[in-house]
Protein backbone atom coordinates (compact mmCIF):
# COMPACT_ATOMS: atom_id res chain seq x y z
CA UNK A 1 0.00 0.00 0.00
CA UNK A 2 1.36 3.44 -1.32
CA UNK A 3 0.59 6.50 1.13
CA UNK A 4 0.26 10.13 -0.81
CA UNK A 5 2.38 12.37 1.59
CA UNK A 6 0.31 15.38 2.41
CA UNK A 7 2.17 19.13 1.21
CA UNK A 8 2.43 20.91 4.12
CA UNK A 9 0.43 23.15 5.08
CA UNK A 10 1.12 27.00 4.44
CA UNK A 11 0.76 29.38 7.38
CA UNK A 12 -2.18 31.13 8.07
CA UNK A 13 -0.87 34.56 7.44
CA UNK A 14 -2.33 37.77 10.18
CA UNK A 15 -2.80 40.90 8.91
CA UNK A 16 -2.71 43.57 12.02
CA UNK A 17 -4.65 46.02 11.90
CA UNK A 18 -3.15 48.41 14.24
CA UNK A 19 0.65 49.07 15.25
CA UNK A 20 0.44 49.70 18.57
CA UNK A 21 1.21 53.86 17.86
CA UNK A 22 -1.25 56.80 18.20
CA UNK A 23 -3.71 58.03 15.51
CA UNK A 24 -2.32 61.77 15.31
CA UNK A 25 1.23 62.92 17.41
CA UNK A 26 -1.13 66.62 18.37
CA UNK A 27 -4.33 67.70 18.51
CA UNK A 28 -3.52 69.89 15.26
CA UNK A 29 -2.71 67.04 13.56
CA UNK A 30 -6.15 65.18 14.67
CA UNK A 31 -8.31 67.78 14.04
CA UNK A 32 -7.07 68.00 10.14
CA UNK A 33 -7.56 64.22 9.84
CA UNK A 34 -10.87 64.56 11.57
CA UNK A 35 -12.07 67.48 9.43
CA UNK A 36 -10.95 65.95 6.14
CA UNK A 37 -12.37 62.50 6.62
CA UNK A 38 -15.76 63.63 7.85
CA UNK A 39 -16.39 66.20 5.36
CA UNK A 40 -15.71 63.63 2.37
CA UNK A 41 -18.06 61.01 4.47
CA UNK A 42 -20.86 63.84 3.95
CA UNK A 43 -19.70 64.73 0.56
CA UNK A 44 -20.48 61.13 -0.65
CA UNK A 45 -23.03 60.33 2.03
CA UNK A 46 -25.59 59.27 -0.84
CA UNK A 47 -23.36 57.47 -3.18
CA UNK A 48 -23.10 53.76 -1.43
CA UNK A 49 -19.93 52.81 -3.63
CA UNK A 50 -17.39 55.21 -1.87
CA UNK A 51 -15.42 54.14 1.13
CA UNK A 52 -13.89 56.60 3.18
CA UNK A 53 -11.44 56.19 6.12
CA UNK A 54 -9.00 57.71 8.52
CA UNK A 55 -5.66 55.55 9.78
CA UNK A 56 -6.79 52.16 8.55
CA UNK A 57 -4.38 49.93 7.69
CA UNK A 58 -4.16 48.71 3.89
CA UNK A 59 -2.51 45.78 2.46
CA UNK A 60 -1.78 46.08 -1.15
CA UNK A 61 -0.68 42.32 -1.91
CA UNK A 62 -1.99 39.25 -0.65
CA UNK A 63 0.15 37.13 1.26
CA UNK A 64 2.81 40.13 1.95
CA UNK A 65 1.71 41.59 5.46
CA UNK A 66 4.84 43.62 5.96
CA UNK A 67 3.74 45.62 2.77
CA UNK A 68 1.28 48.36 4.57
CA UNK A 69 0.39 51.76 4.93
CA UNK A 70 -1.98 53.86 7.11
CA UNK A 71 -2.64 56.80 5.18
CA UNK A 72 -4.36 59.80 7.56
CA UNK A 73 -7.01 59.66 4.90
CA UNK A 74 -8.20 57.48 1.83
CA UNK A 75 -10.44 57.38 -0.34
CA UNK A 76 -11.89 54.17 -2.27
CA UNK A 77 -14.70 55.82 -5.58
CA UNK A 78 -15.92 52.10 -6.45
CA UNK A 79 -16.10 50.16 -3.04
CA UNK A 80 -19.16 50.15 -0.79
CA UNK A 81 -19.18 51.84 2.48
CA UNK A 82 -19.05 49.73 5.80
CA UNK A 83 -16.85 48.80 8.41
CA UNK A 84 -13.28 47.32 8.18
CA UNK A 85 -10.40 46.16 10.36
CA UNK A 86 -7.86 46.71 7.68
CA UNK A 87 -8.04 47.18 3.90
CA UNK A 88 -7.34 44.21 2.17
CA UNK A 89 -6.93 44.70 -1.26
CA UNK A 90 -7.49 41.17 -2.56
CA UNK A 91 -10.64 41.39 -1.51
CA UNK A 92 -11.59 44.70 -2.80
CA UNK A 93 -11.87 43.55 -6.39
CA UNK A 94 -8.14 44.62 -6.45
CA UNK A 95 -9.30 48.50 -6.41
CA UNK A 96 -6.42 51.04 -4.53
CA UNK A 97 -7.31 54.10 -2.83
CA UNK A 98 -7.39 56.73 -5.48
CA UNK A 99 -6.75 59.10 -2.98
CA UNK A 100 -5.10 60.10 -0.03
CA UNK A 101 -4.35 62.53 2.50
CA UNK A 102 -1.28 62.87 5.04
CA UNK A 103 -1.24 65.33 7.91
CA UNK A 104 2.25 65.86 9.09
CA UNK A 105 3.41 66.79 12.44
CA UNK A 106 7.19 67.86 13.82
CA UNK A 107 7.74 63.83 14.21
CA UNK A 108 7.72 62.94 10.83
CA UNK A 109 11.27 62.68 8.90
CA UNK A 110 12.04 63.26 5.68
CA UNK A 111 12.99 60.04 4.82
CA UNK A 112 9.68 58.60 6.67
CA UNK A 113 7.39 60.78 3.66
CA UNK A 114 9.75 59.67 0.90
CA UNK A 115 8.78 56.26 1.86
CA UNK A 116 5.29 56.55 1.82
CA UNK A 117 5.45 58.73 -1.83
CA UNK A 118 7.26 55.68 -2.75
CA UNK A 119 4.83 53.00 -1.35
CA UNK A 120 1.37 55.20 -2.97
CA UNK A 121 3.57 55.57 -6.38
CA UNK A 122 4.23 51.23 -6.55
CA UNK A 123 0.87 50.52 -5.21
CA UNK A 124 -0.97 52.96 -7.77
CA UNK A 125 -2.79 56.11 -5.47
CA UNK A 126 -4.04 58.42 -8.37
CA UNK A 127 -3.89 61.36 -6.08
CA UNK A 128 -1.86 62.23 -2.89
CA UNK A 129 -1.84 65.26 -0.73
CA UNK A 130 0.24 66.44 1.75
CA UNK A 131 -0.41 69.17 4.37
CA UNK A 132 2.13 70.73 6.90
CA UNK A 133 -0.58 72.86 9.09
CA UNK A 134 2.89 73.88 11.02
CA UNK A 135 4.17 75.23 8.07
CA UNK A 136 0.84 75.89 5.95
CA UNK A 137 2.51 73.76 3.04
CA UNK A 138 0.88 71.96 1.04
CA UNK A 139 2.21 69.82 -1.74
CA UNK A 140 0.39 67.72 -4.02
CA UNK A 141 1.00 64.37 -6.82
CA UNK A 142 -1.05 63.49 -9.44
CA UNK A 143 -0.58 59.87 -11.46
CA UNK A 144 0.32 60.10 -15.10
CA UNK A 145 1.55 56.99 -17.03
CA UNK A 146 5.15 57.37 -15.73
CA UNK A 147 3.62 57.54 -11.96
CA UNK A 148 2.67 59.78 -9.44
CA UNK A 149 3.96 63.54 -10.65
CA UNK A 150 4.15 66.59 -8.51
CA UNK A 151 1.62 69.04 -9.11
CA UNK A 152 3.17 72.37 -9.56
CA UNK A 153 0.40 74.97 -8.11
CA UNK A 154 -1.75 73.50 -5.65
CA UNK A 155 -3.26 77.08 -5.00
CA UNK A 156 -7.37 76.54 -6.40
CA UNK A 157 -6.32 73.41 -7.62
CA UNK A 158 -9.42 70.92 -7.94
CA UNK A 159 -9.15 67.25 -7.58
CA UNK A 160 -9.80 65.51 -10.49
CA UNK A 161 -11.41 62.38 -8.57
CA UNK A 162 -12.84 64.17 -5.60
CA UNK A 163 -13.61 67.52 -7.28
CA UNK A 164 -12.79 69.56 -3.80
CA UNK A 165 -10.89 72.51 -4.27
CA UNK A 166 -7.83 73.57 -2.42
CA UNK A 167 -7.48 76.91 -1.37
CA UNK A 168 -4.26 78.13 0.59
CA UNK A 169 -4.42 82.00 2.68
CA UNK A 170 -1.99 83.06 5.63
CA UNK A 171 -4.46 81.79 8.02
CA UNK A 172 -3.95 77.88 7.08
CA UNK A 173 -5.62 75.63 4.39
CA UNK A 174 -9.15 75.76 3.11
CA UNK A 175 -11.04 72.92 1.33
CA UNK A 176 -14.23 73.46 -0.48
CA UNK A 177 -16.86 70.91 -1.73
CA UNK A 178 -17.81 71.01 -5.79
CA UNK A 179 -20.75 72.75 -4.93
CA UNK A 180 -18.41 75.99 -3.37
CA UNK A 181 -19.34 75.13 0.17
CA UNK A 182 -16.36 75.02 2.93
CA UNK A 183 -15.29 72.16 4.86
CA UNK A 184 -16.25 72.79 8.62
CA UNK A 185 -15.19 71.86 11.29
CA UNK A 186 -17.07 69.58 13.77
CA UNK A 187 -17.37 72.22 16.28
CA UNK A 188 -18.48 74.82 13.33
CA UNK A 189 -20.94 71.62 12.32
CA UNK A 190 -22.22 71.47 15.58
CA UNK A 191 -23.17 75.11 15.92
CA UNK A 192 -24.78 75.32 12.43
CA UNK A 193 -26.86 72.11 14.08
CA UNK A 194 -28.01 73.51 16.79
CA UNK A 195 -28.92 76.90 14.90
CA UNK A 196 -30.65 75.05 12.60
CA UNK A 197 -32.37 73.36 15.06
CA UNK A 198 -33.43 77.07 16.97
CA UNK A 199 -34.74 78.07 13.65
CA UNK A 200 -37.00 75.15 12.85
CA UNK A 201 -38.25 75.29 16.71
CA UNK A 202 -38.96 79.23 16.11
CA UNK A 203 -40.61 78.69 13.10
CA UNK A 204 -42.40 75.85 14.38
CA UNK A 205 -43.60 78.27 17.51
CA UNK A 206 -44.42 80.92 15.04
CA UNK A 207 -46.80 78.46 12.70
CA UNK A 208 -48.94 77.60 16.34
CA UNK A 209 -49.17 81.13 17.19
CA UNK A 210 -50.38 82.08 13.85
CA UNK A 211 -52.99 78.49 14.29
CA UNK A 212 -54.34 79.74 17.52
CA UNK A 213 -54.24 83.51 16.06
CA UNK A 214 -56.94 82.11 13.22
CA UNK A 215 -58.48 79.80 15.73
CA UNK A 216 -59.40 83.01 17.87
CA UNK A 217 -60.48 85.22 15.00
CA UNK A 218 -63.22 82.76 14.19
CA UNK A 219 -65.54 83.33 16.80
CA UNK A 220 -65.29 87.25 16.67
CA UNK A 221 -65.50 87.12 13.31
CA UNK A 222 -68.90 85.52 13.77
CA UNK A 223 -70.07 87.62 16.04
CA UNK A 224 -69.50 90.71 13.43
CA UNK A 225 -71.97 88.62 10.98
CA UNK A 226 -69.12 87.28 8.60
CA UNK A 227 -70.25 84.23 6.64
CA UNK A 228 -68.06 80.92 7.03
CA UNK A 229 -67.09 81.41 3.15
CA UNK A 230 -66.06 85.16 4.52
CA UNK A 231 -63.97 83.74 7.00
CA UNK A 232 -62.27 80.85 5.12
CA UNK A 233 -61.51 83.39 2.64
CA UNK A 234 -59.92 86.12 5.20
CA UNK A 235 -58.06 83.89 7.28
CA UNK A 236 -56.96 81.71 4.26
CA UNK A 237 -58.87 78.54 5.20
CA UNK A 238 -61.03 75.79 3.99
CA UNK A 239 -64.20 76.10 4.81
CA UNK A 240 -64.58 73.18 6.57
CA UNK A 241 -61.36 73.81 8.52
CA UNK A 242 -63.61 76.85 9.58
CA UNK A 243 -66.54 75.16 10.43
CA UNK A 244 -64.48 72.21 12.25
CA UNK A 245 -62.90 75.40 14.17
CA UNK A 246 -66.15 77.11 15.07
CA UNK A 247 -67.51 74.13 16.27
CA UNK A 248 -64.74 73.35 18.92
Amino acid sequence: MVSQIQPPTQPEVIYPDSDGQPVANNTIQFGWIVEIKQNLDWLFADDPNVFVAGDLFWYPVEGRNKIVNAPDVLVVLGRPKGDRLCYQQWKEEGIAPQVVFEILSLSNTQTEMDKKLLFYDRYGVEEYYIYDPDRNNLCGWLRSEDGLDVIPQMEDWVSPRLKIRFALSTEGLQLYRPDGERFLTYTEISRNAEQERQRAEQERQRAELAEQARRDAIPRLLQMNLSIEQIAQALGLSVEEVRTLAQE
